[in-house]
């Protein structure tokens, strides 16, 4: 029966790590589709080489800072469980992975590309499993500080502070260090008008990442004695709640409609194992007007230039998510309970200062060393052919 255990637990948490680096693939067509068409084959080469990247600094580094354990043993070892451990990690370095993703979208069209790996190496090897270890694995003994404060321990069940909020926020700083793109905000005030270039790809993209969503927030149970419907119901009406509610306040608008659901399921992921449905319900349909509000906010009136709205969507979203978990979560709302809002507070604020910090640490230490941007030439000609030498769909065909 152990055996059967085991192999179970490995399945489980295999299919989940499966379906969530389907989601990569929704953020590789997300940003492609938002881009413009000089910059679509960059986006799909980024979120490819970011994960690759991920994977080999994740294993051989950020899991080890994360959950103090490491892998440099015998296969022999490594097989014991059914190979729990080895799938455990697969699943963990999705989550990690879609760090520099969500990054990639908010530095997109004017981004250099060797720069950014070398920021994915520090952020996957130190920066996201520090806080990682601490939500997740009790480093430092924050937790129990936090506990002792507030009566509960600091609640993220699938990430929406330790991914989201933190690959937000980490978004925030390199994109305001970079600067706008080019031409987009004009001399005497005008905003230059940057449409997305292909809006089936980005319904497409948002399709690929509300499905694999549902293994990124029921797997995160890890074993499948702890799987709860109760999570992918509360996903599932989190998400229609962020789509309806951007839809209405978008204005019909097809951008809006697609990052609706992906707002609100950023935001239920926290507090996903201990909402009510009509409380997730409600989550999402925030989320989807926190996106629509401050989307537009940066875009026109503070003039951010966050092409796919990643501070917005994952930062904001993803704070909120923490908070509301410690509101929608307790019995007075119909929630599980074992939250308050005191403790998600505090946890969130730790996430969000942590990752907004070490964001400009970051990219400001690239800026001068290396350098961020593309040239003047190099942005107008398109990040496509300016690093790989091709356009998504070339012109003309040579007959040799």
């Amino acid at each position: 029966m152990d055996a059967l255990k085991q192999g179970a637990d490995a399945l489980f948490i295999l299919l989940g790590a499966i379906m969530v680096l389907a989601m990569h693939a929704g953020f590789a067509f997300l940003e492609l589709g938002t881009v413009r068409k000089k910059n679509q084959v960059n986006a799909l080469v980024k979120i490819l080489v970011d994960f690759s990247v991920s994977t080999i600094v994740y294993f051989l580094v950020g899991y080890g800072v994360a959950y103090g354990t490491h892998f440099f043993v015998s296969a022999t070892e490594l097989s014991a469980k059914s190979g729990y451990e080895l799938v455990k990690f697969f699943f963990l370095l999705t989550f990690a992975a879609a760090i520099p993703a969500i990054i990639s979208g908010g530095i997109a069209e004017r981004a250099k590309f060797w720069p950014q790996l070398i920021a994915t190496a520090v952020i996957v090897g130190f920066v996201y499993p520090l806080f990682e270890g601490i939500a997740w694995n009790k480093h430092f003994g924050i937790q129990e500080w936090i506990a002792s404060l507030t009566g509960h321990e600091f609640h993220d069940f699938a990430g929406s502070v330790v991914v989201h909020a933190v690959g937000g926020w980490l978004a925030l700083p390199a994109v305001l260090l970079l600067g706008a793109r080019r031409n987009r905000y004009r001399g005497d005030g005008s905003l230059s008008a940057h449409p997305p270039s292909n809006i089936p790809f980005l319904a497409l993209g948002a399709w690929v990442l509300c499905v694999g969503w549902f293994g990124f927030n029921v797997m995160s149970a890890q074993s499948i004695d702890k799987i709860s419907g109760l999570v992918a119901v509360n996903s599932l009406m989190a998400m229609v709640g962020g789509t309806l509610v951007a839809l209405a306040m978008g204005k019909n608008d097809p951008g809006f409609v697609y990052n609706g659901p992906l707002a609100g399921l950023v935001a239920v992921c926290a507090g996903s194992d201990l909402m009510h449905p009509l409380g997730a319900l409600v989550v999402g349909g925030v989320a989807g007007g926190i996106f629509v509000k401050l989307f537009t906010l940066t875009q026109n009136k503070w003039k951010i230039d966050d092409v796919l709205g990643v501070w917005p969507l994952h930062g904001l979203c993803g704070t909120w998510g923490g908070i509301a978990a410690g509101i929608f979560g307790t019995q007075a709302l119909g929630g599980i309970g074992g939250v308050n809002v005191w403790a998600q507070l505090i946890g969130t604020v730790m996430g969000v200062a942590w990752a907004a910090l070490a964001g400009a640490a970051v990219y400001g230490a690239l800026k001068a060393v290396a350098g961020l941007r593309l040239s003047q030439e190099e942005e107008y000609d398109g990040a496509d052919l300016s690093i790989h030498h091709i356009s998504a769909t070339p012109e003309r065909e040579v007959n040799w």
